[in-house]
């Protein structure tokens, strides 16, 4: 087991070979060059375009930079060897042994916390604890600023879980910002040469003099490569930062025994909670993960040609040091900057929005900060992911469930919405969700006056936050996530269009999904948003075709092949009965609409000598019905042009199509549908010829 390692050394340890006098004036005058850049800025680089022809000399080239690129991330790796793992027990033994360094934190913290609690607990006695929330939830943020880098990464970590916090409580420490003071360039350079074993001056040709950002774990320096001339930014951890967040998680382990014992209200396991978000920030102090992180980051996700991922310098990297590439850029919460270079907002968020459900539904790997000062806009129009210290990953049967909870939200079906919560992990099995049906109905049949598009995604998470609060919810950190990941999204959204709506912006992607994807799970959801009580809804599938094929990756060929599948499955008797008596319909709306329409073209002095002397018509129907079959006709066809117009199109798509229809239980069922239209068409037949004359008065 790796124990917490040692800070870097300052520059008062003699050990260093770089002086003062090389920082400040060996670098003077290229220091100036850069401090004047953008200072909003991150690292990417756009992959290669797909579509570019290569020879084979390109190819041995990029296969040698590629070897090259992983035999310097195998050094890298070697750097962090002793890099510190989260082991609550290690850390326990470590600091048992240090009491006095144990009561001096300890006592800054009740201090902090303990006048806090005093607060609430005299909020409680007066009756204005929920009156005084927002203004305690203020406090609270800031005593965690105060209380340094652990409480910082508590305080964000807290802010995206409703199952513990109160609503006014998310949104504040949402605001979490570091605001935490940079700690000396000298400890920083002296770190960046130790950890690298290389001078300062071997590596880059100019660094700024100062950080150009801190955040609660690092800071970040500019600079330029000594061989290449390529700006990079270059992140640099605290000194002691492992000692220190080591100890506390030590304190607030303890704290989360005593809450589990005692304190009912909150009902998920706090110690686990603690552990997991522990070794969380550990994870993040390692820097070659982080450069991991990012590496596996951009290989998911920046196939698109709007997302950029930063790429990592491995030959400059370790646990404490992380060298990556620079582009300038804006932070996304940055509007009138943002509109300055001629860009959109809402494009920009849009594209957001499209790569976390990406992140949380198809690959289930996904960022774990999301924040605006994480997110830029690059000059070009791309959006920039940075900082891959924390991530996380969804379930594989969460994602489909995921999706099968919006079906069941549209719906309005609340009870399975419930039974949902199993799959999602959020409650056990043996919990009873039949109280947590009226509170879902309570808040969701208010909510959904509206369509689900024109709901706010905020009022939504708000409202189920509330209802999460009340029951014994335990909330998977991936959930809780990238419901403050697309809550962020909106957020930045609404500064510019204050009827954006981030539900409208994601329905393609679920619309996509479900018509498309295999998945036996988003099958029978498919069926299920299709079929309700016996009765195909053309509409659903209509709409379906017209917001899926807003998604790009929207494939005509894969577009209601998996229903298929299951129809023709053994275990698709039911679904099959339905189909059967849609499929009459629909070609009895087709005969009878077209010989309505030909009716109409046919001469009125015609029309009484070949229709039996009648001139009302040829089939006996009411003029609803007749609209009726004329309507569904249309819409069948409107469905079959989405088709068409897809940008894929190609009527090969209908062969595998044919080839499951050439299968027996196929074929059992055309005969099905035949006898069924034989059988309708011939009862009106009977019914034409039957039917009275009108005699003439």
């Amino acid at each position: 087991m790796a124990t917490v390692a040692q800070p870097c050394p300052s520059w008062t340890s003699g050990s260093v070979p770089l002086s003062k006098r090389l920082t400040r004036r060996r670098f003077s005058g290229r220091i100036n060059t850069l401090t004047r850049l953008t200072p909003q800025a991150a690292l990417v680089q756009a992959p290669p375009s797909p579509s570019a022809p290569r020879d084979n000399s390109s190819i041995q080239v990029l296969t040698l930079s590629r070897a090259n690129d992983l035999q310097a991330e195998a050094r890298a790796m070697a750097r962090a060897a002793n890099a510190s793992v989260y082991n609550p027990q290690l850390i326990a033994s470590m600091y048992g042994s240090q009491p006095v360094k144990v009561v001096r934190r300890t006592l800054q913290i009740v201090v902090a916390l303990g006048s806090f609690g005093l607060k609430l607990l005299l909020d409680q006695r007066n009756g204005v604890l929920v009156k005084n929330r927002r203004l305690r939830a203020s406090e609270l943020k800031n005593i965690f600023t105060k209380l340094g880098p652990t409480f910082v990464k508590l305080g964000q970590g807290l802010s995206t879980r409703p199952d513990i916090c109160p609503p006014e409580y998310l949104e504040e420490l949402s605001e979490l910002q570091d605001g935490l003071p940079t700690f000396p360039d000298e400890e920083a350079f002296a770190c960046i040469e130790r950890e690298l074993d290389l001078s300062l001056d071997s590596i880059f040709s100019s660094i700024s003099p100062s950080p150009i950002a801190a955040a609660s774990l690092g800071q970040v320096y500019k600079a330029q490569l000594k061989y290449s001339g390529r700006l990079v930014a270059v992140k640099v951890q605290r000194p002691a930062i492992e000692e220190a967040i080591g100890l506390d998680f030590y304190l607030i382990r303890g704290l989360g025994f005593f809450i589990n014992k005692y304190v009912d209200i909150i009902s998920s396991d706090v110690v686990a909670l603690i552990d997991e978000f522990a070794r969380r920030v550990f994870q993040e102090l390692n820097y070659v993960q982080e450069g991991q992180n990012a590496r596996r980051f951009k290989k998911l996700y920046a196939d698109k040609e709007d997302i950029c991922v930063p790429d990592v310098f491995w030959d400059y990297t370790s646990a404490k040091v992380l060298t990556m590439e620079w582009v300038d850029g804006v932070k996304l919460n940055e509007q009138e900057a943002i509109e300055r270079q001629g860009l959109k907002v809402l494009d920009l968020v849009n594209t957001g929005i499209q790569c976390s459900l990406r992140q949380l539904l198809e690959y289930g790997y996904f960022h774990a900060d999301p924040h605006p000062g994480n997110l830029l806009a690059t000059p070009e129009g791309k959006l920039a992911f940075l900082d891959f210290g924390m991530m996380s990953e969804t379930p594989e049967e969460a994602r489909s469930a995921i999706i099968g909870h919006v079906v069941h939200l549209v719906n309005r079906d609340y009870e399975a919405m419930a039974r949902d919560y199993y799959a999602l992990d959020f409650l056990s099995p043996d919990v009873d969700v039949s109280p947590i049906v009226p509170a879902l109905r309570d808040f969701f049949d208010d909510a959904l006056n509206y369509t689900v598009s024109e709901l706010n995604f905020k009022t939504l998470v708000d409202g189920l936050g509330n209802v999460l609060y009340q029951f014994p919810f335990n909330v998977p950190a991936y959930y809780a996530l990238i419901l403050r990941s697309l809550t962020v999204l909106e957020g930045l959204a609404l500064y510019a269009d204050p009827n954006f709506k981030v539900l409208a912006a994601s329905y393609p992607y679920f619309a996509k999904r479900l018509l498309t994807d295999p998945n036996p799970y988003l099958r029978d959801a498919l069926i299920e948003l299709l079929f309700q009580d016996g009765r195909f809804r053309w509409g659903r599938l209509e709409n379906l075709l017209v917001q899926g094929r807003m998604d790009r990756d929207f494939s005509a060929k894969e577009a209601l092949q998996p229903v298929l599948k299951v129809l023709l499955s053994p275990d698709g008797e039911e679904l099959r009965t339905l189909v059967i008596k849609e499929a009459v319909q629909v070609t009895e709306a087709f005969t009878l609409s077209t010989i309505s329409d030909t009716y109409k073209s046919v001469p009125e002095f015609m029309k009484t000598l070949v229709f039996n002397g009648n001139a009302n018509g040829p089939i006996i129907m009411s003029e609803v019905e007749t609209q009726n079959m004329i309507e569904l006709r249309d819409q069948v066809f409107r469905i079959w042009g989405l088709l068409q117009s897809s940008n894929d199109f190609d009527p090969d798509l209908l062969l595998p199509i044919l080839q499951v229809l050439q299968q027996p239980e196929a074929r059992r069922l055309g005969e099905r549908v035949m006898g069924g239209i034989t059988q309708r068409l011939a009862a009106r037949f009977l019914q034409q010829v039957l039917r009275v004359p009108t005699s003439s008065t």
